[in-house]
């Protein structure tokens, strides 16, 4: 039995901060894709993040119309699947070939081929509670790996000692919605939506955590860039040569160099 009926007061508040918060959630990738429009190109992102993000919504959505009174998980999670959608088309636009036909490839693996599947079978395998029981379970995973999503990127902060790419206001939003999110399923006793925000939480401090370690490091960079462009002035002052592009990365950015080389 749930600790407080679905309109209690506490139960809204936490709803509708939820709601608020996944909203911000929705929001925060705004700048990334901004200057991916500005830049004409995806440049490192990833579109892993907000396809599984968009598979998501679409399994809370099938699971909160099994559940009564579960409006507040039906608008939240309407509102992310517009959203995800949009981003998911304008990197299709922007992205690179390879990075283009990977990020279709998931689309059509998981969002209409897993989540017709998963909907096919729990409509004529699985009949009454047993089939919220079993999209609850599904929702569970699908919500786990939405907040260990991001860390995809993980080991490219890492490798370049940069948060260029990794946006530290998803990950402080995505840890605040969590933490609204658990509240409102642990008053209800709704332990499909409270499980997944633990994790969420915890998930979200370990990227906060990593961002602050990692956020001034583009002054190393920098402090590094002289040397650099002394090497490559030397280099190019050797006579008969043809040319290489070079490539060296400045905060995550691609700086095309010339260097000469003999023949």
């Amino acid at each position: 039995m749930q600790i407080f009926p679905h309109h209690h007061p506490l139960v809204l508040v936490f709803g509708i901060s939820g709601n608020i918060c996944s909203f911000m959630v929705f929001l925060a990738p705004l700048p990334t894709f901004y200057r991916i429009y500005k830049r004409k190109s995806t440049e490192q992102f990833q579109s892993v993040a907000y396809v599984v993000a968009l598979f998501s919504a679409m399994t809370w959505i099938s699971y909160a119309f099994l559940k009564p009174h579960a409006y507040l998980l039906i608008t939240v999670n309407s509102i992310g699947c517009v959203i995800e959608t949009m981003y998911i088309v304008m990197f299709m636009v922007y992205a690179p070939r390879k990075a283009r036909i990977s990020a279709a490839k998931l689309f059509l693996l998981l969002n209409l081929g897993a989540f017709s599947l998963i909907n096919l079978l729990t409509i004529f395998l699985v009949k009454g509670d047993r089939r919220v029981f079993v999209l609850g379970w599904v929702s569970v995973v699908v919500a786990t790996s939405v907040f260990a999503a991001p860390f995809s990127i993980v080991g490219l902060v890492i490798r370049t000692k940069s948060v260029e790419f990794m946006p530290f206001y998803l990950s402080f939003f995505l840890t605040l919605s969590a933490m609204m999110w658990f509240c409102y399923g642990f008053l209800l006793k709704d332990y499909f939506v409270a499980v997944p925000n633990v994790l969420g939480v915890v998930f979200g401090v370990l990227q906060m955590v990593l961002y602050a370690k990692y956020r001034d490091a583009k002054k190393v960079i920098d402090e590094k860039l002289p040397e650099q462009n002394s090497d490559i002035v030397k280099m190019n002052s050797i006579e008969k040569s043809e040319e290489h592009p070079i490539l060296h990365p400045v905060h995550g950015d691609s700086v095309k160099l010339t260097l000469r080389k003999s023949i």
